[in-house]
């Protein structure tokens, strides 16, 4: 199945295909979920059979939009499709630029929208075993220092997100 997805193509918006766009480190357009109970976040582990970055622990959800789709609309579909939380309202934390080595010769350049939705840690939850190994929830402040601790058990995402934007993604939380 070939997934189209947004990308700049010689300064222009274009649809892509998503591992070609991998392949050749174009820039492209992200979104990512946090989803938290106060301080704490629900992370995934990327299934084993991931293209890229299987095994890895990464924030609730992440994806490319469609071609025609938008970030709001795209976040709630991925939420729903990866762990099967449905019905959260999604709250815009900023835009993000990153670029990242993900193994095997592919490069994540996205210009990601990032999100956060508020769920009690027992929501129901349908992991997709295509996407999702494993979940957790873990306290922010503890996911930090565990990511400083054990760098390559993380996404490189993860990792630019807490060390560099953590800030401005979660701002003052409350550590109760």
């Amino acid at each position: 199945m070939t997934i189209l997805i947004p990308a700049w193509v010689d300064g222009t918006l274009t649809p892509v295909e998503k591992l070609d766009a991998h392949r050749l480190g174009l820039r492209h357009k992200a979104v990512s979920v946090f989803v938290m109970d106060g301080a704490r976040i629900l992370i995934q582990q990327r299934a084993l059979s991931k293209y890229h970055t299987p095994g890895l622990w990464a924030n609730t959800c992440c994806t490319h939009p469609l071609w025609d789709e938008d970030n709001v609309t795209c976040a709630n579909r991925r939420l729903a499709e990866e762990v099967g939380i449905t019905g959260l309202t999604m709250r815009p934390r900023g835009v993000l630029e990153y670029r990242a080595d993900v193994g095997d010769g592919l490069i994540e350049h996205e210009v990601v929208e990032v999100f956060t939705a508020d769920a009690d840690r027992t929501v129901p939850m349908a992991l997709n075993p295509d996407e999702v190994a494993a979940v957790r929830w873990v306290d922010l402040y503890d996911l930090r220092a565990e990511i400083d601790r054990h760098p390559e058990r993380f996404t490189p995402w993860l990792r630019i997100y807490m060390r560099e934007h953590m800030d401005a993604i979660f701002g003052v939380l409350n550590r109760a």
